[in-house]
């Protein structure tokens, strides 16, 4: 796998200040994407133990509240094999910080079998993450109002009451963040 960027201390991309992964790879390619260069696979850099470890190490402040994975996509197959270990070593080393992830895919798609993105990892990763902001970016619902994504039609999960529930919850950011 390989990243475009990382950020340290950023507040744009879930609640609180994140240490925040852009991983390379988009076969979604939506019209007016605002990083069209993350849709190659090979854009920026490989993603290495060297990289886990920083990551880890920009997460260890108790002022940094999770980590965010975007894109590019990190629900790609061959991003979730790599992603869904070292989210496993995140919630290990940080139970209490929390994951975001943004797909261009939907929910139902990524739990559905012979869907693109679906893959032998797909639950391990979708079970680590607290909140899933999905689906495409559509260039006609885009929505600059709109908190944590681009266009009406995309989705903020909170992951945790859906695997609770047992059915879709979206996120409430009037209740505060999703937590463990």
């Amino acid at each position: 796998m390989y990243y475009g960027q990382i950020k340290n201390c950023d507040i744009a991309n879930g609640i609180g200040v994140r240490v925040t992964l852009f991983v390379s790879g988009c076969t979604n390619r939506c019209p007016g994407c605002f990083q069209p260069e993350t849709w190659d696979f090979e854009y920026g850099q490989p993603f290495t133990a060297e990289t886990e470890g920083r990551i880890l190490e920009m997460l260890a402040p108790r002022y940094i509240n999770g980590l965010t994975l975007l894109g590019g996509d990190p629900f790609e197959p061959e991003n979730q094999r790599v992603l869904a270990p070292f989210v496993d070593r995140v919630r290990a080393l940080y139970p209490d910080k929390t994951v975001w992830a943004f797909t261009g895919f939907v929910y139902e798609d990524l739990l559905r079998e012979g869907s693109h993105p679906r893959c032998e990892v797909t639950d391990q990763l979708l079970a680590a993450i607290d909140v899933l902001v999905d689906g495409p970016f559509i260039q006609r619902l885009k929505d600059i109002s709109l908190r944590f994504r681009g266009s009406s039609n995309q989705r903020i999960i909170d992951m945790n009451a859906t695997r609770d529930r047992g059915q879709i919850v979206l996120w409430d950011d009037h209740k505060g963040p999703a937590s463990r």
